[in-house]
């Protein structure tokens, strides 16, 4: 049996050296956008190059599109050879391969673009002062001159745009969604947003008088965020396209640009850096590490707080379960109760928490930490609830019995006597759905909040280095975790040794 058993291990490493060995050969050399068709290609989700890179898809050819949601991502994959090339515009594509020796641009574009600002369909009075800003900057110089504080050998960094003396900001505030990911347009530096579109978005916001203030969010997640009216404009290297129009109007163009093909070439060589080295790049430089405690400490406190007020949701629905199992009671109660349930446990917490964002707080301007903290509360209550449901079931049914027969009524019962010993045999239970709620915040990045996650992805964006930050995210969500799985141990120890 032994020798069997062995014999099929030996045949599984086989078979899976040999796929392995078949995958790392199957690489296709593009050297132009005519060899496209059949390739691996690597986009950011939702952009230019995702909608054209699409017309390939599904060929004859069998050429696949693998979509990331940053283009650090997409590079990663193109260096580790997961696709063959990777289609960005043309300035991210020169920004993202500038430390990397092995990668290199096409001479030949893939397609022409040009950028413009997306507005509201129902803002058309918006659009057209949005307009006219834009076609006062172009006649002064504005538009250039920032473009030439970005790109250029001789005049970058020597030209950034300054708010004119006496500006005024009495028509309030301008919203402006974008993703942090986009150098020269969007990108942090010194832990800002800055670039080319967010200069330009400032000039327009002092010539409307209003102050801008930026919402960094997933770039998928902008038009949403712009035609649910959770921002007033939306800006961050976005063409104007037909299907694009069908949800969001443009503003006139303000540059024209390029899509670029970027592909990975083994011949070439350069010096890497270091552990140190990188190790600082990644953390050390402009304060980084910054990025992870901000995000940090959202994540303990959208945890803490979901947890507190999901445990009293949880504990009230499963009440009126119980109540409806043992006496009848609460029949309407009960039915709502299990329809929130079958809908909370029946579905992703990330569609929840955009379903909350996007649609429930459509038209009411609420914090994004609130929301976070209310969405992974809702969810949170769904399972403590059969979590103290299991626990008051487990209680002799003599005990309900004794406390009647002692002159207590229902509710005095279940306060007392019941509810007391079922919290005591589900609080590791409790615990451990702490554990895994502080886990489920990772996913708060995609309604722009800066959680734990969030950070790491955005000193990713900066460095275009996977490695150190989400190791380093990992290690911190570990310490958490073992932190509590050390106090959910002793608080066992403490429950077993007060039953003996």
């Amino acid at each position: 049996m032994k020798k069997k058993l062995l014999s099929l291990l030996v045949l599984v490493s086989a078979v899976m050296l040999v796929g392995c060995g078949n995958k790392a050969t199957e690489t296709k050399q593009i050297k132009s956008a005519d060899d496209l068709e059949g390739a691996k290609i690597g986009v950011q989700l939702g952009t230019v190059g995702d909608l054209y890179a699409s017309d390939y898809e599904g060929d004859e050819a069998g050429t696949t599109v693998d979509r990331y949601n940053k283009i650090a991502d997409a590079i990663q994959a193109l260096k580790q050879g997961k696709v063959d090339c990777v289609i960005v515009d043309e300035q991210p594509a020169i920004a993202s391969t500038a430390n990397e020796p092995t990668l290199t641009i096409l001479d030949e574009p893939f397609t022409e673009e040009e950028y413009a600002i997306c507005i509201a369909k129902d803002n058309n009075e918006l659009l057209d002062e949005v307009n006219a800003a834009l076609s006062e900057l172009k006649e002064e110089g504005i538009v250039e001159q920032i473009t030439a504080n970005y790109i250029g050998d001789d005049t970058k960094g020597t030209c950034p745009y300054v708010t004119p003396e006496g500006t005024t900001y009495d028509n309030g505030t301008l919203v402006v969604a974008t993703n942090a990911a986009f150098p020269p347009y969007e990108y942090y530096e010194n832990g800002e947003i800055v670039g080319i579109d967010m200069e330009l978005i400032t000039a327009i916001g002092d010539k409307l008088g209003r102050k801008v203030e930026i919402e960094d969010i997933e770039f998928d997640s902008i038009i949403n965020a712009v035609s649910s009216h959770k921002a007033d404009v939306g800006i961050a290297g976005m063409t104007m396209t037909e299907e694009r129009l069908k949800s969001i109007n443009f503003s006139d163009s303000y540059v024209t640009t390029k899509q670029a093909i970027i592909v990975k070439d083994d011949s070439l060589s350069g010096d890497s850096l270091g552990f140190v080295a990188n190790l600082k790049r990644n953390f050390v430089d402009d304060s980084r590490y910054t990025f992870l405690l901000k995000g940090l400490l959202n994540t303990l406190i959208i945890a803490f707080c979901a947890v507190l007020a999901g445990m009293i949701i949880g504990f009230l629905v499963a009440i009126v379960r119980v109540t409806y199992d043992k006496t009848g009671g609460f029949k309407l109660l009960n039915a709502i109760c299990k329809l929130y349930l079958t809908i909370i446990r029946g579905t992703p917490i990330m569609i929840q928490l955009l379903i909350i964002y996007y649609v429930v707080f459509k038209a009411v301007n609420v914090p994004k930490l609130l929301v976070a903290i209310i969405a992974f509360a809702i969810n949170s209550g769904a399972y403590v609830a059969e979590i103290m449901r299991g626990g008051i079931m487990s209680v002799d049914a003599g005990q309900m019995e004794a406390g009647r027969s002692l002159g207590l009524n229902y509710k005095q019962t279940m306060t007392i006597i019941i509810l007391p010993q079922a919290i005591k045999t589900v609080l590791p239970s409790l615990a451990n759905e702490f554990i895994s709620l502080i886990k489920e915040t990772s996913i708060c990045g995609y309604i722009g909040l800066m959680d734990l996650t969030r950070g790491g992805d955005i000193i990713r964006s900066i460095t275009y280095e996977a490695f150190m930050p989400l190791i380093a995210v990992a290690f911190i969500y570990l310490g958490i975790v073992q932190l509590l799985n050390f106090g959910v141990s002793k608080l066992e120890m403490k429950l077993r040794k007060n039953e003996q």
